[in-house]
């Protein structure tokens, strides 16, 4: 494996600047091939036409210094290289003469980018298509992220890898599987962290997987969030059933818990109150019919007793 090449800022020459040196040196070029031709056609004298000669070969030169060149728009970056060597990055906004033997490397971000010269600083959105995967439990769910970044190391992002944006969306999808296998889709207890109740934490557990990956590319990772998160359509119905019975049974719980609650609270404000004195059979059906009254699905119907218990 070839070393790392760490990215290096350059600044171009003002184009303003080279604009009229080329225009310079333009006229000069034409004033030598003028007089060269002119003075070697009535002489003869080879002195001349070495003038003229070095007038042409300074135009050829102008034309090729041409490629020297360049304009970036705000959080635009190219990256050039010498005869196959990195020579530096052209980072700053604006209009810049650099040296004309570079080539600008190009940086293969996609396939609607392919022969762009120009390398975007601009923070990118990836939308990662719904994949399935398991969770913790083994429940086969879908799931979908969304991920913003954006370049920050052109040499790391050109050098390093083939194509870094094919290679973010590899690796969201790898980062992903690793991150949804190690927590439950849903849980019970509210301390125990899952996909779908913990889901700022998670964010920031895929983020740093993520960021941890595509470290060697020159990307950096601003945001990662889950924007899709479902069961399985196979197991979506069972685990809906799972899921209301689980939430009948936390009903029932604190309706019973209240009815307790309210029935002790009954019984001690009769006997401070000395309302009527109660045995402990007498306690138990007014326990009973409280609870029936207080946990029933349906409104109780009282049944008036005229005569004694006994």
């Amino acid at each position: 494996m070839t070393e790392n090449v760490n990215e290096k800022v350059i600044r171009g020459m003002k184009g303003g600047v080279a604009v009229a040196i080329f225009v310079l040196l333009f006229a000069v070029a034409i004033v030598m091939i003028a007089v060269g031709v002119t003075m070697s056609s009535g002489r003869g004298n080879g002195a001349y036409m070495l003038i003229a000669v070095l007038g042409m070969i300074l135009v050829v030169a102008l034309i090729v210094g041409l490629n020297g060149f360049k304009i970036l728009a705000p959080n635009e970056a190219i990256v050039l290289t010498f005869f196959g060597k990195y020579y530096g990055t052209l980072k700053d906004d604006g209009f810049f003469y650099v040296n004309p033997l570079c080539s600008a490397v190009n940086p293969a971000a996609g396939f609607g980018t392919l022969g762009r010269k120009k390398l975007s600083l601009k923070a990118m959105t990836l939308n990662n298509e719904k994949q399935k995967v398991n969770d913790e439990e083994g429940n086969p769910i879908e799931i979908g992220v969304v991920v913003i970044w954006r370049v920050v190391d052109t040499a790391k992002a050109v050098f390093a890898v083939e194509n870094y944006s094919s290679y973010i969306a590899t690796q969201t999808d790898s980062a992903i599987r690793q991150v949804a296998r190690q927590y439950p889709y849903d849980v019970s207890d509210n301390d125990e962290k899952s996909l779908r109740g913990s889901s700022q934490e998670i964010a920031n557990i895929l983020k740093a997987e993520l960021q941890e990956r595509v470290d060697m590319a020159g990307l950096e990772i601003l945001e990662a969030r889950i924007s899709n998160l479902a069961y399985a359509p196979e197991i979506a119905a069972a685990m809906l059933q799972r899921q209301q019975a689980a939430a009948i049974i936390a009903a029932r719980q604190k309706i019973v818990d209240g009815a307790v609650s309210m029935v002790d609270m009954a019984l001690k404000k009769l006997a401070e109150n000395h309302v009527c004195e109660l045995d402990d059979e007498r306690k138990a059906a007014m326990v009973s019919n409280l609870l029936v009254v207080l946990c029933g699905n349906k409104d109780a119907q009282p049944i008036v007793n005229s005569g004694s218990i006994y």
